[in-house]
């Protein structure tokens, strides 16, 4: 068995992103098996717009939310605008940036979408004690500030 970390992260990676967006018997899937089903980074950007809904919500906020870059934000909003699942639109105040907004059914999507990650999330935690879990988390942020200090310390 190989044991390396990041093929780890990986084979769960794609694990869970079948079993939610493949149509895996998590849950009813026939709402929504007609639409286009977001894709993971998309379900980020639409979670970011519904927690923020009172808020506007600009590319320069999720790029620094979800630690992307300039140029995959702007793909994958061009791909969500595409598809109906957002809207972007001028600022009055400045005309050089776009308000995203979401438009039509996205809201039901992301809750059909938001149950199945539920469900899921407490499929992979069973039998795993609290204490396990929190060592998890505390090793995945760990994981998570080396990346950065790494990131900080390369371009430097």
């Amino acid at each position: 068995m190989d044991q390396k970390v990041l093929y780890q992260i990986r084979d769960l990676d794609k694990m869970i992103f079948r079993c939610i967006f493949n149509g895996n018997d998590i849950e009813d899937n026939r709402c929504i098996r007609n639409m286009k089903i977001p894709t993971q980074t998309q379900m980020q950007i639409i979670s970011y717009i519904i927690k923020h809904q009172n808020e506007e919500v600009y590319q320069k906020d999720l790029e620094e939310v979800l630690n992307l870059r300039r140029a995959t934000v702007s793909g994958v909003l061009h791909t969500m605008e595409k598809n109906n699942l957002i809207k972007r639109i001028t600022d009055s105040k400045d005309t050089r940036v776009k308000k995203i907004i979401l438009d039509g059914k996205t809201q039901e999507i992301f809750n059909k979408n938001e149950k199945k990650i539920e469900k899921l999330e407490k499929i992979i935690t069973k039998d795993i004690s609290k204490n396990d879990m929190d060592t998890f988390m505390k090793v995945l942020q760990k994981m998570k500030n080396n990346i950065n200090e790494y990131v900080i310390e390369d371009n430097n």
